[in-house]
């Protein structure tokens, strides 16, 4: 409906009777997306229609279930839906679906999320973790050209535990030890010029070589020239796996040496984390959903409800990384 019309129809509303203005709210009740969300997840099992349980590919149709259709494989005999097996197989209320990834979309807070949605707080919580879990594995293929290379720290968060190896800190505490130490957690981002990033949390203290080539070896392409700042972690990673390798000395204001730099990663860092202040405070334990819950924006501009549930479901618009 365009706006014109729908705002005739809602100066219409103030000449309806009691009777008929709850007929229409009866009307409005029962219209729900839930044909939106069956679509998206049935044209997703078509695209390769296969057996969760067995891989097997003859199937028969075997009825409907909460507006699925289920089948049943003629190999292992097991039914099954088009849900089955993925990240979001057990999560109800499908036709709330929408309108929670719309706050998803938004990146509103728990609460917001569940006043948007109709649903409980825990649930919204629950909800917001299942959805990442799927959608925080749209990572590109590989880096190419120039590749910019840093890591930021956080302060480590137990938020959300009931037993703590250490005394709590209030909210927006600091660490008692200076400088970078075992409090902090380290996040590896990775950015070429093309604006494919890829992220990882390396684990608490200093960036070691070891998670560097973990994170970073195999998603480098052959042409690829790392740039970071003086840590001598990323030099000696480039010699031991014969990666070309350029080095900006920060310390010495050496912020653009030629064509090279890490400001774009730097401003990467910069936009996470005042993104994140949002969340007042998030367990480390959840950081890789909000690392992938960013990199979404950042890839992905405006991204709909229905392309949210898709990568939800791991129907990715670029490669993953396995």
């Amino acid at each position: 409906m365009i706006a014109e019309d729908f705002k005739e129809l809602l100066s219409s509303l103030c000449g309806l009777s009691h009777h008929q203005r709850n007929v229409a709210k009866a009307a409005l009740d029962r219209q729900t997306d839930l044909p939106e969300v069956i679509e998206v997840v049935e044209t997703r099992f078509e695209l390769k229609p296969a057996c969760p349980h067995c891989a097997g590919i003859l199937l028969s149709r075997y009825g409907f279930a909460s507006g699925l259709q289920r089948y049943r494989c003629q190999s292992c005999r097991k039914t099954f839906n088009a849900l089955t097996g993925s990240p979001l197989a057990r999560l109800r209320h499908k036709p709330k679906w929408p309108g929670y990834l719309a706050a998803l979309a938004e990146s509103k807070t728990v609460r917001e999320s569940a006043a948007e949605a109709g649903v409980h707080r825990n649930t919204s919580f629950r909800w917001r973790h299942w959805f990442l879990d799927g959608i925080s594995l749209d990572y590109p293929g590989a880096l190419e050209g120039i590749t910019e290379a840093d890591e930021t720290y956080l302060l480590e968060s137990d938020k959300g535990k009931r037993n703590l190896s250490r005394q709590p800190r209030k909210r927006g505490g600091s660490a008692q030890k200076r400088g970078i130490s075992d409090e902090q957690v380290c996040i590896l981002v990775a950015r070429d010029r093309s604006g494919h990033t890829l992220d990882f949390v390396t684990g608490n203290g200093q960036l070691a070589r070891t998670r560097l080539s973990e994170a970073l070896k195999r998603l480098l392409a052959t042409d690829a020239l790392l740039v970071s700042d003086g840590n001598p972690t990323y030099s000696a990673f480039c010699r031991t796996e014969g990666i070309s390798h350029e080095a900006v000395n920060l310390s010495q204001h050496q912020r653009v040496k030629g064509a090279y730099h890490i400001q774009n990663v730097n401003a990467y860092h910069s936009r996470f984390k005042l993104w994140l202040d949002r969340f007042h405070g998030v367990a480390t334990d959840y950081l890789p959903h909000y690392l992938g819950w960013r990199r979404v924006f950042e890839q992905h501009h405006n991204p709909t409800p229905q392309w949210l549930l898709n990568a939800a479901l791991g129907n990715f618009q670029q490669s993953t990384v396995t």
